[in-house]
Protein backbone atom coordinates (compact mmCIF):
# COMPACT_ATOMS: atom_id res chain seq x y z
CA UNK A 1 0.00 0.00 0.00
CA UNK A 2 2.76 2.66 1.14
CA UNK A 3 4.73 1.86 -2.13
CA UNK A 4 1.87 1.45 -4.82
CA UNK A 5 -0.93 3.41 -2.94
CA UNK A 6 -3.48 0.18 -3.09
CA UNK A 7 -3.79 -2.86 -1.99
CA UNK A 8 -2.71 -6.19 -4.52
CA UNK A 9 -6.09 -7.57 -4.84
CA UNK A 10 -7.01 -3.48 -5.72
CA UNK A 11 -4.55 -3.80 -8.38
CA UNK A 12 -5.66 -7.31 -9.56
CA UNK A 13 -9.18 -5.71 -10.23
CA UNK A 14 -8.39 -2.77 -12.08
CA UNK A 15 -6.11 -5.30 -14.16
CA UNK A 16 -9.58 -7.23 -14.40
CA UNK A 17 -7.43 -10.69 -12.58
CA UNK A 18 -9.12 -12.56 -10.81
CA UNK A 19 -7.70 -14.68 -7.75
CA UNK A 20 -4.32 -14.07 -6.03
CA UNK A 21 -1.79 -14.61 -8.93
CA UNK A 22 -0.03 -12.66 -10.66
CA UNK A 23 1.85 -11.03 -8.00
CA UNK A 24 1.61 -7.07 -8.01
CA UNK A 25 5.85 -7.58 -7.86
CA UNK A 26 5.97 -9.77 -10.95
CA UNK A 27 5.17 -6.06 -12.16
CA UNK A 28 7.38 -3.88 -10.22
CA UNK A 29 10.56 -2.27 -12.08
CA UNK A 30 14.00 -3.51 -10.14
CA UNK A 31 14.01 0.07 -7.72
CA UNK A 32 10.42 -0.82 -6.55
CA UNK A 33 11.33 -3.92 -5.13
CA UNK A 34 14.66 -2.53 -3.42
CA UNK A 35 12.63 -0.15 -1.50
CA UNK A 36 10.11 -2.91 -1.19
CA UNK A 37 12.08 -4.75 0.68
CA UNK A 38 13.61 -2.05 2.60
CA UNK A 39 9.88 -0.93 3.66
CA UNK A 40 9.50 -4.29 4.73
CA UNK A 41 11.66 -4.20 7.00
CA UNK A 42 11.20 -0.77 8.32
CA UNK A 43 7.70 -1.88 8.84
CA UNK A 44 8.42 -4.76 11.00
CA UNK A 45 10.53 -2.43 13.54
CA UNK A 46 7.72 -0.01 13.37
CA UNK A 47 5.38 -2.98 14.57
CA UNK A 48 7.74 -3.98 17.61
CA UNK A 49 7.49 -0.07 18.28
CA UNK A 50 4.04 -0.81 18.61
CA UNK A 51 3.39 2.30 16.12
CA UNK A 52 -0.25 2.90 15.37
CA UNK A 53 -1.20 1.48 11.79
CA UNK A 54 -2.24 4.96 10.09
CA UNK A 55 0.85 5.97 11.28
CA UNK A 56 3.26 3.66 9.93
CA UNK A 57 1.60 3.56 6.76
CA UNK A 58 2.19 7.37 6.41
CA UNK A 59 6.52 7.04 7.59
CA UNK A 60 6.83 3.76 4.87
CA UNK A 61 4.66 6.07 1.97
CA UNK A 62 7.48 8.79 2.81
CA UNK A 63 10.32 6.31 2.79
CA UNK A 64 8.77 4.74 -0.23
CA UNK A 65 9.19 8.02 -2.26
CA UNK A 66 12.40 9.35 -0.98
CA UNK A 67 14.04 5.99 -1.86
CA UNK A 68 12.84 5.66 -5.19
CA UNK A 69 13.22 9.19 -6.07
CA UNK A 70 17.19 8.83 -5.15
CA UNK A 71 17.25 5.17 -6.68
CA UNK A 72 15.78 7.08 -9.99
CA UNK A 73 17.79 9.53 -9.82
CA UNK A 74 21.27 7.46 -9.90
CA UNK A 75 19.54 5.18 -12.20
CA UNK A 76 22.87 5.60 -14.86
CA UNK A 77 25.26 5.57 -11.94
CA UNK A 78 23.64 1.50 -10.85
CA UNK A 79 23.23 0.55 -14.86
CA UNK A 80 26.93 1.47 -14.69
CA UNK A 81 27.66 -0.78 -11.65
CA UNK A 82 25.35 -3.43 -12.63
CA UNK A 83 27.31 -3.00 -16.23
CA UNK A 84 30.53 -3.30 -14.10
CA UNK A 85 29.56 -6.58 -12.37
CA UNK A 86 28.36 -8.40 -15.29
CA UNK A 87 31.78 -7.79 -16.83
CA UNK A 88 33.77 -8.70 -14.14
CA UNK A 89 31.58 -12.05 -13.37
CA UNK A 90 32.09 -12.68 -17.36
CA UNK A 91 36.28 -12.10 -16.54
CA UNK A 92 36.43 -14.90 -14.17
CA UNK A 93 34.53 -17.11 -15.51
Amino acid sequence: MALFGKTAAQWRNEKGISGKSPNIRDFASAEELVVLINLEDTNADLIRQEVPKIERLKILREKAYRQLKILRKNKDTIETLKKNIIEDVKKDN
